[in-house]
């Protein structure tokens, strides 16, 4: 990371502002596409998020001075929430797991990058949430349980029935692909 860029925007430097938009604005918005339903959705929390983003420009610390990504991340996922818990998406909960339910399997190698991001997308929105949250962003079941006002056994009950949903989509099952 280039000290002055960051110093740049912290002063509101539009021309930082643009070179940073420019060169993160594909990858925040497939960031807030894949927790919301729609890219008109994500586009709002992505405009929405990077305004917050350089408005807030004086608060940026860069751990080692190496990228704005993580930090700009957060900003972006947490307008995705904000605007989720304005639509009341809900999450389900039971007592406990089903058992003898098999354990997710990752895909093997016949699966490309994008088609497996649409996958992603299909989730419905509960399981979606919960999903980008754990096991893309690495937020554990107290945080996300925190983040969403929900208790620690939705999260895990939720990301459980996310992972079976992708399995029997990865299976072959309701996707129209077939590898086994």
């Amino acid at each position: 990371m280039d000290k002055e860029l960051l110093d740049a925007l912290r002063k509101q430097n539009p021309f930082a502002q643009k070179r940073v938009y420019d060169q993160y604005v594909r990858r925040m918005f497939r960031v807030c596409r894949r927790y919301l339903a729609s890219d008109e959705e994500a586009q709002d929390a992505l405009m929405t998020g990077f305004v917050k983003f350089f408005r807030h420009a004086d608060r940026i610390e860069v751990p080692g001075g190496h990228t704005l990504e993580p930090y700009l991340r957060k900003v972006m996922v947490n307008e995705c929430l904000q605007l989720l818990r304005k639509q009341r998406v809900t999450f389900v909960s039971i007592d406990h797991l089903p058992e003898g339910e098999e354990p997710f399997e990752p895909p093997g190698e016949n699966w490309q990058a994008e088609e497996l991001y649409q996958l992603v997308l299909s989730l419905p929105d509960g399981y979606r949430t919960i999903f980008n949250l754990y096991a893309l962003e690495g937020y554990s079941h107290r945080e996300i349980a925190d983040k969403l006002n929900i208790t620690e056994s939705t999260s895990k009950t939720q990301l459980h029935k996310a992972r079976l949903w992708l399995q029997k989509k990865l299976s072959g099952t309701d996707y129209g692909r077939t590898y086994r």
